[in-house]
């Protein structure tokens, strides 16, 4: 019911408020940039937190047996740390990175004519697990023993701050928003009072008719509510579009794929507008009651 009222409205009680003015292009403003900068907080934030636990997802299952050993002895030791991994249990396949794979790894830092003929690059080992683990210690103590040149890197030095910068990311984007939507009532507030105060006679004559506080505050209440709901919706929308338009994978790289929102991340940018009502409705409706309370 109180909402019907509120989009139902009275027009006498609306007289009270400006339609027009610098109080309005204000509230609409603001709502609208709040609501487009959301919109891209949230969007970042997310794609940021995907990318993240895509890199910890990658690493969970595999790890890397790095030799570096003389050339007349690598083949001899690769040989031998394959044999070992074969017979250990709770390793899925364990597989050696040819020349070209090795390029391949390299090939976005140093590009793809790499001489890797020339650089005495260590032979790498791709092991997967097979889901139950396995004793990375006690691989680490047997390779070093039957292979010296060989070192085995669980990855649990990059699954640790990749997983750590997800949460900080999903922390960061929630903080922005909560920031993005104070400030929007901020400025709401603010205009809601210079609007009280340029219509301060009108007020004092309603006042001696009989009108009372709630009803001449449910008229500024509807109106910037409905400013900045319009507000924020042309601003979502904005935004929306401003995120569809970003480079897509194909074009932009590894790094940035993944922008944006996706399956039912879309429908963020439509909580936003009914989000920035709100926030306008509570923002206004204090700043009306405090200020017709220190207007008596």
């Amino acid at each position: 019911m109180a909402g019907l009222a509120l989009l139902r409205g009275d027009r006498q009680a609306d007289r009270v408020v400006p339609p027009s003015g610098y109080t309005a292009t204000l509230t609409s403003f603001t709502a609208g940039a709040m609501a487009f900068l959301a919109v891209f907080a949230i969007a970042l934030s997310l794609a940021a937190g995907r990318l993240a636990e895509r890199w910890a997802a990658a690493l969970t299952n595999t790890a890397t047996v790095r030799i570096s050993a003389p050339q007349d002895q690598l083949d001899v030791q690769t040989q031998i740390v394959l044999d070992v991994l074969a017979q250990t249990t709770g390793i899925a396949s364990a597989r050696a990175l040819t020349d070209d794979d090795q390029r391949a790894l390299l090939a976005p830092w140093f590009g793809a004519d790499l001489p890797l003929d020339a650089l005495p690059l260590p032979r790498l080992i791709e092991v997967v697990e097979d889901g139950t683990g396995y004793d990375a210690e006690g691989l680490r103590l047997r390779l070093a023993a039957e292979a010296p040149g060989a070192m085995l890197d669980d990855h649990t030095r990059w699954r640790r701050p990749l997983a750590t910068a997800a949460e900080r990311l999903r922390l960061l984007g929630l903080l922005s928003v909560v920031l993005i939507g104070t400030a929007m009532a901020a400025m709401i507030a603010l205009a809601a009072n210079a609007a009280l105060a340029a219509n301060a006679q009108v007020i004092r004559v309603l006042r001696l008719v009989g009108a009372k506080d709630s009803y001449i505050a449910r008229a500024f209440v509807r109106r910037f509510t409905l400013r900045a709901f319009v507000g924020a919706g042309v601003g979502a929308l904005a935004g929306l579009v401003g995120v569809m338009l970003l480079p897509a994978a194909d074009t932009a790289g590894a790094f940035l794929t993944g922008l944006g929102f996706q399956g039912l991340g879309w429908l963020w940018p439509f909580v936003l507008p009914p989000a920035g009502a709100v926030i306008a409705f509570l923002a206004t409706r204090m700043a009306a009651m405090r200020r017709l309370r220190s207007m008596q």
